[in-house]
């Protein structure tokens, strides 16, 4: 039963993907020089014929996801890996969702990796990858509802961004690189990452490698604490003013950032020590006591198994806690087994007792089990006065005292004071003692409002605004009531600095006049358990279906803080128009119309002076993503948990089911319209066969799957997925146009016929055919072009129906009929849709060949780009000779140039590869290179030429190919090198000469 169940719901390549994803994942380590990781094989090229997108995205995320896991060095696999997964996911995506197809596929993939072990999760993920792969807006975006992924803008202009994330090496779970790609997948465009008082030269690296892969902004800083009344306040440094990442590591190679580093190792070190003995602590007399209160055994906690557990990250008290609150679940559960019973006979102590157990956190532990309130025989390092002697130099400074050393270090900063615990007055004094180097202020920090230190935000937003404006009257006044607050806490030394700053006034609010303060927004989401995920994002830039998802989703939280954000439109030309922007063009000179045929392009600017605190009903500031659970296959089963939906159903019994819905009403419409026997009995299957045959030519014409020169069969180019949703919706069509339209409105309604009036019956059929077609076009989710010639499909197709119409009547004669309306009446349907899938064919196949085409040219444009910039680093190496003639040669460059030539010598080889793939494998792959070679000056041509006639060193070409260049299973690529690679050459010299002749003939 359980194997007839699989049957009729998943598809066999549902199984197939997830034995692949299994057998990654219970394979050995992966090996670093992976051929799928080679950043210059195209996700469409020559890599194809010997591994599925599939598996190279699995391959990609289970390298993340294992050296995650291992805690490890592995950078540079991580950031291969992270290459190959975004440039899969982005080629995978075919429709105008490119971006967020592309964020869906990759969660989906993660999520399949971490339900291994679950056969049922796994089979719907894997449903679900191959559904989102079609790029089907409805489908994305219903997937994206499901991970709590806000649908962002294809323009990729949404100002998402998080001003507070840690990675692995400090208080974080994720390695830069998974960090990356989670912000990435999130929808973020900018995140700072903070490291604890130092930075490791090796993270900081990787961080910013991985951010410029999938292009977000990334900026590192460190996070500091400094002593202020006997506890610390955090406050975070971002060095800027950095051309490039490069620069950047540089300048942490710096003598005076190494003197900086070395003091933060210090504290480091220092808080190690201190949590190891607050461990030692804790299980000589807090554990005791925990077990005697619950009545169940705890054991000690091991000083080696909170090392393995902080891994790379830093120690601290919150840290320590989060540790013991898995070390003491077994003993929870156990006390909750005991005391359930009693709670189910009706003791109220215990089901009050069960229900504080159950929500039973790291939190508990810090304040009640940890506190030095209730134990002050723990160690406290937590406030500075504790151990004053003992702390580190770094510890001991005061916020001005450490805003002048970092002052010294020749850079540009930004300083954000973090206001979590923090009062008016307190912000106040820190500015004054600053004297006006502190530029921002996290004025919101979700962690810090969940824990409930946000008390005085709005408070401190005044204070902002008052300082930004420079309105002298109004500081006054503040300060008058911060010196009365003062006077009631009794502390002379205090009140005597706030009298000081009511006298030096000025010198406070005039940098702040001129240098705003500005505003930062953070999740400082670091914890591993329940809390909500980073990031954060200004709703007004969103599209207006995920606004409003949004405000459904009760997981978001509206952050009570409202930002300043101007739109920017400008207009450009295209890159590369179409035919349509083309012919608009020629219109520009009329008056209005300058902007025709011209991209618009919206852009969004942020003021964070101008941000201010507001009630949730005005916020447009909320978080991304909901709230985070840790286990990822506990929150994916609750997505997808319960009853199976009609989704999961196996493709071939979808399909039938489609095709049965379609044929019943059209075969019931047939029989209750029709007279002659003949539309009758078989007018579905002829309503039916246009509809398949118009798709099937259709999708091969807007491929050119049926010219010669390519090496793919016209059937690989036909859907049968869409040709049955086709047959459905064609279906549905007959009983709305023969029997609603034609017969029930028409005829018994207004008394018209096709014989007396066929002008207004094929009007009317067609204006409503058109519009059916355009509503079923939108839900299906087919190009926008295509949707809208639909709209106009009607009026094309009413003349082409009369012409049908006409036709037949002149032919009908010709087979001995003497009464051709006899057989014209009944049939205004089918020759109505006749018309109507002729203009059909060519405007949906129109729009097909633009999507085909589109690909194509992000295809070339990657893969031009990459030869050129190779053979221009190849001709710098080497200035005297012709670099890519001599590569030409057999022997090629015969070892020289060392290992940057023999780097650039193999890309130029992959290079080559990928573009004859193209050439014969990829839908309208030649229509759009022989644009492109026409495009190109004399000298790009000449350049791209020779970087193809690589392929001519036969021998030194088939030897990378066994050598493992793609992988062991060489002998497809091998064989398709050694049999195309003189057609492919012949035709692209013969495409560059003829380019160049045609130049000189406009040229003469």
């Amino acid at each position: 039963m359980r194997r007839r169940r699989l049957g009729l719901f998943f598809d066999k390549q549902d199984r197939d993907i997830l034995t692949l994803v299994n057998h990654i994942l219970e394979a050995p380590r992966l090996r670093s020089d992976d051929s799928l990781f080679n950043p210059n094989l195209h996700p469409h090229g020559v890599k194809e014929l010997v591994t599925s997108p599939v598996s190279r995205m699995a391959y990609a995320v289970i390298n993340l996801l294992r050296n995650l896991e291992g805690g490890g060095s592995r950078s540079r696999e991580r950031l291969l890996a992270l290459q190959a997964l975004y440039d899969e996911v982005l080629s995978s995506a075919h429709s105008a969702l490119r971006r967020n197809t592309a964020r869906v596929l990759m969660q989906i993939m993660k999520s399949m990796v971490r339900a291994h072990g679950d056969v049922e999760a796994q089979l719907r993920l894997a449903h679900d990858f191959r559904a989102a792969a079609l790029g089907t807006p409805r489908v994305v975006r219903r997937l994206l509802a499901n991970y709590h992924l806000p649908e962002m803008p294809e323009e990729w202009n949404q100002l998402a961004f998080d001003d507070h994330v840690y990675d692995m090496n400090t208080q974080g779970r994720k390695t830069p690189t998974h960090l990356i790609m989670d912000a990435w997948i999130k929808g973020m465009r900018t995140i700072t990452v903070l490291y604890d008082n130092c930075v490791e030269m090796e993270a900081a690296d990787e961080i910013v490698k991985a951010a410029d892969i999938v292009g977000i902004t990334v900026r590192v800083g460190l996070e500091f604490q400094a002593s202020f009344y006997g506890r610390f306040v955090d406050m975070l440094w971002v060095p800027r003013g950095f051309s490039s990442g490069r620069d950047f590591i540089e300048f942490l190679q710096s003598p005076q950032m190494a003197g900086l580093s070395e003091l933060g190792r210090e504290v480091l070190h220092w808080r190690r020590d201190m949590a190891l003995l607050s461990l030692e602590a804790w299980n000589d007399a807090q554990r005791p006591a925990l077990a005697e209160r619950w009545g169940v055994a705890v054991p000690p906690a091991s000083l080696e198994a909170f090392l393995d557990y902080m891994g790379r990250g830093h120690a601290s008290l919150r840290r320590l806690a989060e540790y013991l609150q898995l070390h003491v679940r077994p003993a929870l559960l156990a006390r909750m087994d005991k005391i359930r019973p009693q709670a189910e006979a009706g003791d109220a102590e215990a089901a009050a007792e069960l229900a504080e157990l159950a929500s039973f956190g790291s939190n508990d532990i810090l304040e009640h089990w940890l506190s030095r309130k209730e134990h002050p025989e723990l160690p406290d390092f937590e406030h500075p006065t504790a151990n004053p002697d003992d702390m580190p130099e770094l510890l001991r400074k005061s916020p001005g005292d450490l805003m002048r050393e970092l002052d010294r270090i020749p850079t540009g900063y930004r300083m954000t004071l973090c206001i979590s615990g923090l009062t008016v007055e307190d912000v106040t004094e820190i500015l004054w003692d600053c004297e006006g180097m502190i530029s921002h202020l996290e004025i919101f920090n979700l962690k810090g409002w969940k824990e409930g230190r946000l008390e005085h935000l709005r408070e401190i937003s005044e204070l902002q605004k008052v300082l930004n404006c420079g309105l002298g009257p109004s500081i006054k006044q503040k300060l008058h009531q911060m010196i009365r607050r003062v006077e009631q806490s009794g502390d002379a030394a205090r009140l005597a600095k706030f009298h000081d700053m009511l006298r030096h006034m000025p010198r406070l609010w005039e940098v702040y006049s001129h240098n705003p303060l500005g505003t930062r927004v953070g999740a400082n989401s670091s914890s591993p358990m329940r809390s909500y995920g980073m990031g954060l994002v200004v709703t007004e830039t969103l599209p207006r279906r995920a606004i409003a998802a949004l405000r459904q989703n009760t997981q978001n939280v509206r952050i009570p803080l409202h930002m300043a954000v101007t739109e920017h439109i400008t207009y450009s030309e295209p890159e590369d128009p179409g035919t349509l922007q083309r012919f608009l063009r020629s219109f520009r000179r009329l008056p209005g119309c300058s902007r025709l045929g011209m991209e618009k392009q919206r852009h969004w600017t942020a003021s964070s002076e101008h941000s201010q605190v507001c009630d949730s009903r005005q916020s447009n500031v909320t978080n991304l993503g909901g709230l985070y659970v840790p286990d990822d296959v506990a929150h994916m089963s609750g997505e997808l948990g319960g009853r199976r939906g009609m989704r999961y159903l196996n493709s071939a019994v979808s399909n039938w089911l489609k095709v049965f819905i379609g044929f019943v009403p059209a075969f019931g419409s047939f029989i209750y319209t029709q007279n002659w026997w003949v539309l009758a009995y078989f007018g579905t299957f002829i309503w039916f066969g246009i509809t398949g045959v118009r798709n099937v030519v259709q999708m091969v014409m807007a491929a050119r799957g049926a010219t010669r020169g390519t090496l793919t069969h016209w059937k690989e180019h036909v859907s049968v997925n869409r040709i049955c949703d086709s047959l459905l919706y064609t279906g549905i069509s007959v009983l709305l146009l023969e029997v609603m339209v034609r017969v029930w409105l028409l005829q018994d309604g207004f008394g018209i016929s096709v014989e007396e009036r066929p002008g207004i019956v094929f009007a009317v059929i067609n204006i409503v055919n058109g519009f059916y077609i355009f509503a079923h076009n939108i839900y299906r989710g087919f190009p926008r072009q295509a949707a809208i010639g639909n709209l106009f499909r009607s009026l094309l197709a009413y003349p082409v129906s009369l012409l049908y119409n006409w036709l037949l009547f002149l032919l009908l004669p010709l087979f001995g009929i003497t009464d051709p309306f006899l057989y014209l009446v009944p049939s205004a349907a089918v020759i109505s849709k006749m018309a109507s899938d002729t203009v059909a064919a060519i405007i949906e196949g129109y729009a097909d060949s633009q999507v085909n085409m589109r690909m194509r040219r992000w295809d070339y444009d990657s893969k031009i780009k990459n030869l050129f910039d190779c053979s221009t680093r190849l001709e710098m190496l080497f200035p005297r000779e012709d670099a890519l003639l001599q590569l030409a040669r057999t022997g090629g460059l015969k070892n020289r140039g060392g290992v940057e030539a023999h780097t650039l010598e193999r890309a130029i080889v992959v290079g080559a590869l990928d573009m004859m793939y193209f050439w014969f494998y990829q839908p309208r792959a030649q229509e759009v290179l022989r644009a492109r070679i026409r495009a190109m000056s004399d000298v790009e041509r000449a350049v791209f030429a020779r970087t193809q006639l690589v392929l001519l060193r036969e021998r030194e070409v088939s030897q990378m190919l066994v050598d493992g260049l793609l992988g062991r299973n060489f002998s497809r690529p091998l064989a398709f090198y050694l049999d195309r690679r003189k057609e492919y050459l012949r035709a692209v010299l013969r495409l560059c000469r003829a380019a160049r002749i045609r130049d000189t003939a406009g040229t003469l």
